[in-house]
């Protein structure tokens, strides 16, 4: 049975964030907050909590799976960004978008997208989402919580606990949420591909 957080939106409780970390890094998978909808996440290099993600969300095998990091440096790590991708990314982050980049050799293989070679990669304006991944110190591996079959995210955490109580070891309650997704923009052309129209202006990347 997953354990049951309460973690304040704006000033998340020190004590609760470290027991978080260690629930992570024990390689437990957790449901958490952001500034879009709640995500299941979980260390980038557990391989079994990386497969009990693709199994409650029923992902398949080429499925871009998106890295939690805390800035604009930590994304640099994980993905090749030149100058023209690096202001788009400075101008629009942290905020509820999601990047598609081409992969660095630092992003485990199991998590890239097999065909294209790329990842997913999104800097977060939440506090509970910064709180985490600055006590991990590295990014969290992350995906929305949709349930297959499901039209909208999971919004509330006690109905996020009663689904998934057997099937994750956290829910860290940090309130509502919402029920749109990040908007998703493909940068490994030359050209922005907005991908899915979520939360935020995506202004930035329409071409002409």
């Amino acid at each position: 049975m997953s354990q049951f957080f309460a973690v304040h939106p704006d000033n998340p409780q020190p004590r609760l964030i470290q027991q978080a970390m260690a629930i992570i890094q024990r390689g437990g998978v957790v449901v958490y907050p952001t500034d879009s909808a709640y995500a299941l996440g979980c260390q980038l290099g557990e391989k079994k909590a990386v497969e009990r993600i693709r199994r409650i969300r029923k992902l398949s095998d080429d499925h871009n799976f998106t890295l939690m990091c805390r800035d604009l440096s930590e994304l640099g790590n994980y993905a090749r960004v030149d100058n023209p991708v690096y202001r788009l990314l400075r101008h629009n982050t942290p905020g509820p978008f999601t990047f598609i980049l081409e992969a660095t050799r630092d992003v485990p293989r199991r998590l890239v997208q097999p065909k294209r070679k790329t990842i997913g990669l999104r800097v977060p304006n939440h506090a509970i989402s910064l709180a985490l991944l600055n006590a991990l110190d590295e990014p969290l591996m992350s995906v929305t919580l949709q349930i297959p079959g499901d039209e909208f995210p999971l919004t509330d955490p006690y109905d996020i606990r009663e689904q998934l109580e057997h099937e994750v070891d956290l829910v860290i309650d940090g309130g509502f949420c919402g029920l749109e997704p990040t908007s998703v923009v493909d940068l490994t052309a030359s050209e922005p591909l907005i991908m899915r129209r979520g939360l935020g202006d995506v202004s930035d990347f329409e071409v002409a």
